[in-house]
């Protein structure tokens, strides 16, 4: 996709749209300007339980064509648990919370920090409490080894989540001066020493998605590239970086990664989690 959308010279966005956050906006400028003196970790993280659909093996309903559905992906038996609307939890389909969740979660972090990809990647988890039910890790801990920063990520599908239900679904900046927790429409400042205060700062933006089609579209109109909010390229960081993570995951190794090459340094015979063969006529771009 980067390599097409640079032969063609189009305008070309990708959907994260929590670039558009009021919230996220804010929590950039605020580390920008020093709020929270140097940031030396971030902690992000989604704990939910998930509703999981009927597991039962059964024919596709009659308005969806299975095989057109799974395209190049290997075509398992159906049940309403992995199909439409459903597949995200699925390992050949939507690859788990990670790289469906925390994918938004990782590039707003790189957005606000300015950060490229990690050198090292470190994976741990399993399938603790919804095994049978999904494929992917309904626990999940990723060490994500930046050049300026580390970055955690961690999940549970299970259970009561964080200790305050409001953090479930956020990003926690750790700073020398304060931390900062951002999610899309609001953040908590907590200054760092004793008998501090909690400042929470609402930033609703109910219209966070449609500012990033109407971004795209003025870009359209006005052939101006310099306003994309997402370039493939730059999404394309994002989107490594958790399939790395889910690598680490599978693999069960420590990962180095040279941005440079885009390939792992430290480790062999790991191509078959880069890439996967396409199934039946479908054939990958550019191979």
């Amino acid at each position: 996709m980067v390599k097409a959308a640079q032969k063609a010279g189009n305008i070309v966005q990708i959907g994260f749209q929590r670039r558009q956050s009021k919230a996220f906006l804010k929590a950039k400028e605020m580390i920008a300007t020093g709020d929270l003196g140097k940031v030396h970790r971030v902690e992000a993280q989604i704990h939910y339980n998930p509703v999981i659909g009927d597991t039962t093996i059964q024919s596709p309903p009659s308005t969806l064509d299975w095989e057109k559905w799974c395209g190049p992906a290997p075509k398992l038996e159906y049940r309403p648990s992995i199909g439409h609307k459903a597949w995200r939890l699925e390992k050949e389909y939507g690859n788990g919370h990670f790289v469906d969740w925390g994918i938004h979660h990782i590039d707003i972090i790189r957005h606000i920090l300015n950060l490229g990809m990690p050198k090292s990647i470190l994976a741990n988890g399993g399938l603790l409490e919804l095994e049978g039910k999904i494929t992917t890790p309904d626990t999940l801990r990723v060490e994500l080894g930046f050049e300026s920063c580390e970055v955690i990520w961690q999940h549970r599908l299970w259970g009561t989540g964080d200790l305050h239900p409001a953090f479930n679904n956020g990003i926690f900046f750790h700073g020398q001066k304060a931390t900062l927790f951002a999610s899309d429409e609001k953040l908590v400042l907590m200054p760092s020493g004793r008998n501090q205060v909690e400042k929470e700062i609402s930033l609703p933006m109910p219209e966070m998605q449609d500012n990033h089609v109407a971004n795209f579209i003025e870009a359209l109109k006005t052939k101006n590239h310099s306003m994309i909010a997402c370039t493939p390229a730059d999404a394309f960081r994002s989107t490594a970086t958790v399939q790395l993570g889910m690598v680490s995951y599978y693999s069960g190794l420590p990962l180095l990664w040279d941005e440079t090459t885009s390939e792992i340094t430290n480790q062999k015979n790991l191509e078959k989690f880069l890439a996967r063969p396409y199934r039946g006529y479908y054939k990958r771009p550019g191979l």
